[in-house]
C-alpha cells in the first residue's frame, strides 16, 4: 500500500467498501500502487494496468489495455464507443467483487501478461474519424482555421471532432464550432 493513495479511500463514501475490497485484489497481485489522475493507479513495471474510480451509478476497474483482453467473461464495458484501448469491469455492490474475485485476479494478471508481451493497441488515425459538416465548411472558409487545425497534436484534433460531432442537431454542432475557433486560431486544445 502507497501511503500517497490512503486519502483517496478515506475521502470516498459512496463506494469505500468497493474500493477497498478492489485495492487488496490489485495489491494481491502483485502491483505497485499510485496516485494518478486523482485515482488509485496499479501498475506493473512502471506501466498503468488498472485504475479504481467511483461513478454515481456504479465503481469501477478500468483496464488500460483492455481492448486486448479476451474477455473469456465477457465482463469488459468499452466506456463510450470513442474509447479506443481502456475497458471497465462496474460494480455496484462489494458482494459482487467478492464473488468476481478470482476472475478479477485472472483478469490483471492476463492484462500484466499483455504488458509484459509488448502488445499495443492500434489506435484510429484522427483521419479516420469523420469531420462534421458545420466544421468542415468552416474548414473550408478559412485556410487560417485549416492551418491551425492542422498544426495540432492528432489528440487535440480528436478531441475537437468529437466534440463537434456529438450533437444530434446542426445547430448545436455548428454553434459548438462557432464557440470553439478562436481557441484552434490560438493552438489551444478543447480542454486547454
Amino acid at each position: 500500500m502507497n501511503p500517497k493513495v490512503d486519502f483517496f479511500f478515506k475521502k470516498e463514501k459512496k463506494w469505500q467498501a468497493e474500493f477497498e475490497r478492489l485495492r487488496k485484489i490489485a495489491l494481491d497481485c502483485g502491483l505497485s500502487e499510485e496516485l494518478k489522475w486523482g485515482c488509485p493507479c496499479y501498475t506493473f513495471e512502471k506501466s498503468n494496468i488498472v485504475l479504481i474510480h467511483g461513478f454515481k451509478e456504479y465503481c469501477a476497474l478500468l483496464f488500460f489495455k483492455g481492448a486486448l483482453l479476451k474477455d473469456a467473461k465477457g465482463i469488459l464495458i468499452q466506456q463510450t464507443k470513442n474509447v479506443q484501448a481502456a475497458r471497465q469491469i462496474r460494480f455496484t455492490s462489494a458482494r459482487e467483487i467478492a464473488k468476481m474475485k478470482t476472475d478479477l485476479k485472472a483478469y490483471i494478471h492476463e492484462a500484466m501478461e499483455v504488458e509484459k508481451s509488448g502488445l499495443i493497441v492500434n489506435f484510429k488515425k484522427t483521419a479516420e474519424f469523420g469531420v462534421p459538416e458545420e466544421f468542415q465548411i468552416k474548414l473550408d472558409e478559412s485556410p487560417a482555421l485549416k492551418t491551425a487545425f492542422h498544426a495540432l497534436t492528432p489528440g487535440r484534433q480528436r478531441a475537437y471532432i468529437l466534440y463537434f460531432s456529438a450533437p444530434k442537431q446542426s445547430q448545436t454542432r455548428t454553434a459548438r464550432v462557432e464557440k470553439c475557433t478562436n481557441w484552434i486560431l490560438k493552438g489551444k486544445g478543447l480542454n486547454d
